[in-house]
């Protein structure tokens, strides 16, 4: 994990969330979700107040609303099973506006809808203000099983050297007049496919035998161990804490 390594997701900035450590990011997001998905479904006004805290880091983080709000798109699928809930579920129905709907369905809505979003709108922040590479140094830092790191830094790694690898076979099969246009063309797509495999198979095996013989022994070195402060943990675990606060209340009210 020695090298930089950025991603779409990531907003370079310098705010106070950018320069918090990475582990305490990973630990208040997990907390966060955790207490976002303990939060019962009928407060409805506890989940616009976990709006309202995420909102707020995205203003201490300077994240624009447009690029939280593009990135939010990935959860599209969830909202079209979230759609048809109240549609194919099961139990006592209600008309709405002509068309009858089960109120378990509804309720089983919103609540994917609300908690997922939320969900997905904290991990958003933390890529956003986090890098790929930090992220790894947070998960091991941590304590998560080493090899799940490997295995999640040569992925992030090794992701980018295959897209690549298939753009520039593409650019080959352009300059030489291919386009795919039908069934007929699949046999040049899977013939593609096939010597992409080959070729990161082959490519993985050379990178093993060079960290082979440059010592590398199933274990990967800790280049920089960040250590965070109390006052680091304290701003880190703000916003959980305050989400803890209005989740209680959303049980008790």
């Amino acid at each position: 994990m020695g090298a930089g390594h950025t991603h779409r997701l990531h907003r370079h900035g310098d705010s106070p969330v950018h320069a918090l450590p990475p582990h305490t990011k990973l630990a208040a997001v997990l907390a966060f979700v955790i207490v976002v998905v303990s939060t019962p479904r009928e407060a409805m006004w506890a989940f616009a107040a976990y709006a309202v805290l995420l909102a707020v880091v995205a203003y201490a983080a300077r994240v624009p609303a447009g690029f939280l709000l593009k990135r939010l798109l990935i959860e599209v699928p969830f909202v079209a099973f979230a759609v048809l809930l109240p549609f194919v579920a099961e139990g006592e129905r209600v008309d709405v506006l002509g068309v009858s709907l089960s109120v378990n369905g509804l309720w089983g809505a919103w609540n994917v809808l609300a908690k997922g979003t939320l969900g997905v709108a904290a991990s958003v922040l933390l890529a956003a203000t986090t890098e790929l590479r930090e992220l790894l140094h947070g998960l091991q830092r941590l304590k998560l099983p080493p090899l799940l790191v490997q295995i999640a830094s040569f992925m992030v790694r090794y992701g980018d050297v295959i897209t690549d690898e298939m753009r520039r076979m593409r650019i080959a099969r352009e300059s030489r007049g291919f386009e795919a246009r039908g069934i007929r063309h699949w046999g040049v797509l899977a013939k593609s496919a096939g010597a992409l495999f080959i070729r990161s198979y082959e490519r993985g095996e050379r990178v093993h035998l060079a960290m082979v013989s440059r010592g590398y022994t199933g274990v990967m070195p800790v280049i920089d161990e960040v250590a965070a402060s109390r006052a680091q943990w304290s701003y880190a675990l703000a916003l959980p804490c305050a989400a803890l606060v209005v989740c209680l209340l959303g049980w008790t009210l």
